[in-house]
């Protein structure tokens, strides 16, 4: 086993191991700390605990010491200048009529480098722009482009839902999404509909797929014949949601419809939805009504 302390960079970020050595940091604790490049301030998220040596990537590096008033004052000054560095950076990236959208810049905590964030369409010749950026910061200058996703994640703003994008507030990496959940979860291939304001499919969709996945599995196909607590029938819908069916059903001579849930009935011939097949996904996004480069843009990966 090894100690171990998890610290967090940026608001939302992806959380770090590093090694308390003698140090006991407690959660909310800022530290000082030794990463790939550079000296960096961050927040402890993960106080003092142990770990099997399987969950961390060696070699572990270590907090150099928790921050006092001087480090904290230091890291609000860098944060006033990376204000001054994006005016700075949006007037010679004009100058340079560059094809490229700035984001974000950041100082590492020692001052050691600037890092610029951007997004671009393509490739961008920026070598001229960092041998502008070099003359008036006199330290080392990273260009560094992102997906539209991260892009998200850095600025914030409001989701569809109404409330603060999940990227931007809690969620530290993105989980790998699919347009196969928003099939599987019966919702509209309409990009309108399942997409974030990144313009890539919504992140959200990934949280409740394992309920749906096991749900799909016990729910019978549409035309599958069933034995209900009512008798037998054929079903004519059914709803994951809902977890139940309808059943079309002859009771006393005459044709009804029921909805039951599907634990209460068996299935006598037909089949279970399951997962979908890649083909299923493909017909029906070729059927949408919608401009197909929107929907190759949704499901690009970043």
């Amino acid at each position: 086993m090894v100690a171990v302390v998890g610290i967090r960079f940026k608001k939302a970020g992806k959380i770090y191991y590093f090694s308390p050595g003698d140090l006991i940091i407690d959660k909310e604790n800022c530290v000082i700390v030794e990463t790939a490049r550079g000296v960096e301030f961050g927040t402890c998220v993960i106080a003092n605990k142990q770990v099997d040596e399987i969950e961390i990537i060696q070699p572990l590096k270590g907090v150099i010491r928790k921050a006092d008033s001087e480090d904290v004052k230091r890291h609000f000054e860098n944060k006033e200048k990376e204000k001054q560095a994006i005016e700075i950076c949006l007037e010679k990236v004009n100058k340079h009529n560059l094809n490229m959208k700035l984001i974000d810049v950041e100082y590492t905590f020692d001052n050691n480098k600037v890092i610029f964030y951007f997004t671009a369409d393509g490739r961008v010749d920026f070598r001229e722009l960092v041998k502008d950026l070099a003359a008036v910061f006199r330290t080392r200058i990273e260009l560094r482009q992102i997906g539209v996703r991260d892009e998200a994640k850095m600025i914030g703003g409001i989701g569809p839902c109404g409330r603060p994008l999940c990227c931007s507030s809690y969620l530290g990496d993105f989980a790998p999404v699919s347009i196969k959940m928003a099939k599987e979860q019966n919702l509209s291939l309409n990009p309108t509909k399942i997409s974030g304001i990144c313009g890539r499919l919504m992140c959200c969709l990934n949280y409740e797929q394992s309920t749906y996945e096991y749900t799909r599995k016990r729910l019978p196909r549409v035309f599958s014949i069933i034995d209900t607590p009512f008798g037998r029938g054929e079903v004519i819908a059914n709803s994951a949601v809902k977890e139940s069916v309808r059943v079309k059903l002859q009771l006393e001579g005459e044709e009804v419809i029921k909805d039951i849930n599907i634990a209460e009935v068996t299935l006598v011939s037909g089949g279970f939805e399951g997962a979908i097949s890649e083909e299923e996904i493909k017909i029906e996004v070729e059927n949408v009504n919608i401009d197909q480069n929107v929907i190759k843009d949704l499901l690009k990966e970043d």
